[in-house]
């Protein structure tokens, strides 16, 4: 029987919820019989091949985000918003009740501590700001959510077992918390 292909990718978020994934412990060896990961800080592939199952943390705040999405959309048969912030913006989102502006404002001119002079960094090389972050759903189709702040690894691992064995996933209550 083939492997079923995997890819991860993080947008904006803490890369808690890869942590999480590392936290299945010893059944990751027998998660590897089970799936060929592809693109993912596992295997340091950069770019995303066609796969099976795509699993995106974080939120979008940038251009960057939006293209990186969109292309990992394009290439996973089934997409998996993984946490808080790919679900609903998470932390990232507390700034949406704010004005961009005032917040580049303080960060770069009035915050205590600057240098004279300090400047909003306006470099071409880096990603263009959203004046909100947005969960995932928001910008392309996803097939399943997965919440949690990360979700815990036992809840990853039922998750991803029961997906990998085509089965809808249900994680019961004991699975789903948020601390």
């Amino acid at each position: 029987m083939a492997k079923l292909r995997v890819a991860t990718t993080s947008l904006a978020g803490c890369f808690g919820c890869h942590m999480s994934l590392l936290d299945i412990d010893e059944r990751f060896l027998q998660l590897i019989e089970l799936v060929e990961f592809n693109r993912s800080p596992l295997t340091d592939i950069k770019h995303c091949d066609p796969c099976d199952i795509g699993l995106i943390e974080g939120g979008v705040c940038n251009a960057e985000n939006v293209h990186v999405l969109r292309e990992f959309r394009k290439n996973c048969k089934v997409l998996v918003a993984l946490g808080a912030c790919a679900v609903n913006g998470g932390l990232p989102a507390q700034r949406n009740h704010l004005d961009l502006h005032t917040i580049l404002e303080e960060v770069y001119h009035t915050a205590p501590g600057l240098a004279a002079g300090s400047q909003i960094p306006d470099d071409p090389e880096l990603p263009l700001l959203l004046n909100k972050v947005h969960p995932i759903h928001e910008v392309v189709k996803i097939d399943y959510f997965l919440p949690g702040c990360p979700p815990s690894g036992d809840a990853i691992w039922k998750f991803l077992t029961d997906l990998i064995a085509g089965r809808t996933p249900h994680l019961g209550h004991q699975l789903m918390h948020y601390d």
